[in-house]
């Protein structure tokens, strides 16, 4: 049975931190806890889990911490989790069928991560990160912010069903990573094109749509981004252009998408609603049931993937599209079908509810 260091960087986590080492429980071997400059009662809390409680000096790059973290570790593999992070019970169990069944020659054991979700709890975002590493293979942290695991050879890879859950309890954005990025460009520091990935996703967040153009066209061509992560480029890159309300843009953008690779739900979804804007409806429910019908490609889980645009939008938009047309049985049908998602949606409710009197007329 392999032995794990879990390490983690906090500061002021004094609402998270146990929940996420409780939900870990006893599998890891040892905890460190690398500290930022934590002014509540962090530290406090984390000493009643470990002794492995290390300060760290923060210079405006999470990589730079994370690697310090690393540098700790005296286990065999190295796990690493946010404070806000948490395996759900079980999901703890299957870390635990992990630690007793997992072959010395794996190098690296990727995790789902469940990032954000609705009022519903449905998952809206989530993606595949590297959880667990070898450490004799000296993985090391890169990029300011948002900060990825690298290894320069190549390295044995095991996927794994694992779901960790993002579960944040800070309602409200905070600009710091912009700002960490704008006073490194302040100081004409290098980035990286993972850096100038997030740094535009960053500004798109907070609403600076057309300063993250550039940067977004700059990641458009760069040889670094991987395929799933190029598509998702278009993606953010069309929000930008609809969010200033360049329609033609967006469409454009739309459309430039499918050269490379299948058409993904989302932009079926543009599609349709390009159509819906000319009211041209069986041609936006022809790119909606696509959006619905899609299989999943797994290449994809390892970009950032937003689960509305084959749930409960598709359907949402079919039923509207279906009433159009005088279906009223099938926009019937999909709105039925999003409230299997969206069960208290009062709009949805109305439309059911209109939906069956005009039925029973019928």
């Amino acid at each position: 049975m392999i032995t794990i260091s879990l390490c983690m960087i906090v500061k002021n986590e004094e609402h998270t931190l146990a929940r996420c080492l409780d939900s870990v429980g006893d599998i890891p071997d040892e905890i460190i806890i690398i500290d930022t400059g934590s002014t509540d009662k962090t530290k406090t809390i984390a000493a009643t889990y470990t002794n492995h409680i290390f300060d760290f000096q923060w210079c405006n790059d999470f990589s730079q911490a994370r690697n310090y973290s690393f540098q700790q570790a005296t286990q065999d593999y190295i796990l690493w989790l946010d404070a806000d992070d948490m395996l759900q019970p079980e999901e703890r169990k299957k870390l635990l069928q992990l630690k007793q069944t997992l072959q010395p020659s794996v190098d690296a054991v990727s995790m789902l991560y469940h990032v954000a979700f609705d009022e519903y709890q449905n998952v809206i975002t989530d993606t595949r990160r590297i959880r667990l590493v070898k450490r004799s293979k000296s993985f090391q942290w890169v990029g300011i912010v948002h900060e990825d695991l690298q290894l320069d050879t190549t390295y044995v890879h095991q996927a794994s069903d694992i779901i960790v859950t993002h579960a944040s309890e800070k309602k409200t954005k905070s600009r710091r990573n912009i700002e960490i990025y704008e006073q490194a460009l302040r100081h004409n520091q290098t980035f990286s094109m993972q850096d100038v990935f997030h740094y535009a996703r960053e500004l798109t967040v907070h609403g600076e749509y057309e300063k993250a153009i550039p940067f977004y066209e700059t990641c458009k061509t760069a040889k670094e981004i991987s395929l799933e992560n190029r598509v998702f480029v278009y993606h953010q890159l069309a929000t930008c252009y609809a969010m200033m309300n360049e329609i033609e843009k967006e469409e454009e953008i739309t459309l430039q998408s499918f050269q490379l690779d299948v058409p993904q739900p989302v932009f079926c979804c543009r599609m349709g609603e390009s159509f819906i804007r000319k009211e041209q409806y069986e041609q936006a429910i022809f790119w909606y049931t696509v959006a619905l019908e899609m299989k999943p490609l797994s290449r994809y889980e390892w970009s950032i993937q937003q689960d509305i645009y084959r749930t409960w939008l598709p359907h949402k938009q079919l039923a509207f599209c279906y009433y159009q047309l005088g279906e009223y049985e099938k926009s019937y049908h999909h709105n039925q079908n999003v409230l299997t998602y969206l069960p208290d949606d009062p709009d949805t409710q109305k439309n059911v509810a209109f939906l069956q009197a005009v039925q029973q007329k019928g």
